[in-house]
Parts: structure tokens; sequence; C-alpha cells
């Protein structure tokens, strides 16, 4: 892969990691983007304190969030991704 490639996958996991951090903030949790460009989305239940790292990843011919405890969805459904999340936190 050259640079260039890691580049625009770089850009385009934040902008997904970005449209998942403005669907869980609208649900009252707390979020922080880490790591190495930005390339974790680390989400706070501000009543709970719990934790949850999310990963953008590409995944066949498109692109999942990943994360702990075994979720994943598609980023296409950012609203139901933020939704399992929320429950998760709760």
């Amino acid at each position: 892969m050259s640079v260039i490639g890691a580049q625009e996958i770089a850009e385009v996991r934040r902008h997904h990691l970005a449209a998942l951090a403005y669907e869980v903030e609208a649900r009252g949790l707390w979020y922080r983007m880490a790591g190495p460009e930005e390339s974790v989305l680390a989400v706070l239940g501000p009543r709970t304190r719990r934790r949850i790292m999310v990963v953008a990843t590409p995944v066949g011919g498109g692109w999942s969030f990943l994360w702990s405890d075994g979720g994943m969805a598609d980023v296409a459904e950012v609203a139901r991704a933020a939704d399992q999340i929320a429950r998760r936190l709760a």
C-alpha cells in the first residue's frame, strides 16, 4: 500500500469516527478521539463511567465500526451503532 493510500484510509476512518462521535454525543455520551492519527473513538457513559473503544475499519467492499464486547455495525448505520453503544454504556 502506498503512503497516499494510507493517508486516504486514515482520512476516511476519521470521517466515519467523527460521524459516530456526533451521534453518541447527541445521546448524552462523552467522547474523545484517541490513538495515532485519531484512529480510535473512546466513548464514555457519564453516569456509569463505563467506556467503549471504537474503531472504523475496511471490511469487504465497505467499512464497519467495531467495538469492545464484540460490537459491530456498518458505517452506513451510524445511528444504529450509536444506539447500541448507548445501551451498553447505560
